[in-house]
């Protein structure tokens, strides 16, 4: 499973070659955007456009033109998440429409963008509440003949405050059993969301180490009062991460028996 380490500060795309997360909200800030040493992934910022106003605040051709920008000047984009419209309740009461009318919005977008830009890596988001709406939502995309499965990576939305529930790891898994999906991507996905269900993950990120930051003294030699904003502080915490994730190697065998 390839590991994307979240990040507030669009510099460090020039000073780290680790995979990265960076939101558009971000990046828009720069008058300049940095050149990247690594892959990263662009987030499209949906949470924040919906939990400030209940609506994007920009539109499909102006986001693809952003997105082309930052593959051309930055370099190194793996793929951007469409503009998605995220289903939890407080999301919903902002917008004041149901999960059916998000997860419709969510394949627009897909097709808008995918037909305006063909030539960027777009992936689709699969959004939901309960496990059985991304059941619905995966075949809405395909009765609009959009093979989910075929894809180089899938998101799924809307779970990372919901890893500490069944329901949360049920809905990766029941993705994974029901369509044989082997392309999704976490996203937000912290420590026990990753312990559940990061087996069945093709990717996964994660800016939970700046929490956790926030909550501790910083590092030694570290002039700031907290870490974080911090790189050192993310890189350790992402070495970490993924020793968890990395399965110890088998014994090695004994000699052959002689009898």
């Amino acid at each position: 499973m390839r590991f994307y380490l979240g990040t507030h500060e669009p510099a460090w795309l020039a000073q780290t070659a680790v995979p990265l997360f960076v939101s558009r909200v971000r990046l828009e800030r720069r008058k300049t955007l940095p050149r990247a040493l690594g892959p990263w992934v662009l987030d499209s910022g949906g949470f924040s456009e919906l939990d400030a106003a209940g609506r994007w605040s920009l539109g499909p051709r102006e986001y693809a033109a952003f997105v082309r920008r930052c593959r051309d000047e930055i370099g190194g984009l793996q793929w951007a998440a469409v503009q998605d419209w995220m289903c939890e309740p407080r999301i919903l009461g902002m917008t004041g429409e149901a999960v059916e009318d998000h997860q419709l919005r969510t394949v627009v977008s897909y097709l808008d963008l995918r037909d305006l830009a063909p030539d960027l890596p777009w992936a689709p988001v699969l959004q939901g509440w309960s496990m059985w709406d991304y059941h619905r939502h995966a075949e809405q995309y395909r009765r609009l003949g959009v093979d989910l499965a075929a894809l180089p990576v899938v998101g799924v939305g809307t779970v990372c405050r919901r890893q500490d529930t069944v329901t949360g790891a049920l809905v990766i898994s029941q993705l994974v059993g029901a369509f044989g999906f082997t392309n999704l991507h976490g996203f937000g996905f912290k420590m026990q969301g990753l312990d559940l269900v990061g087996g069945r993950l093709a990717s996964a990120d994660s800016l939970a180490w700046s929490m956790h930051a926030g909550k501790r003294d910083p590092l030694p030699g570290c002039t700031h009062k907290q870490c974080r904003n911090c790189i050192r502080y993310a890189l350790a915490w992402r070495e970490r991460v993924l020793a968890r994730l990395t399965p110890p190697a088998p014994a090695p065998a004994g000699p052959p028996s002689l009898f």
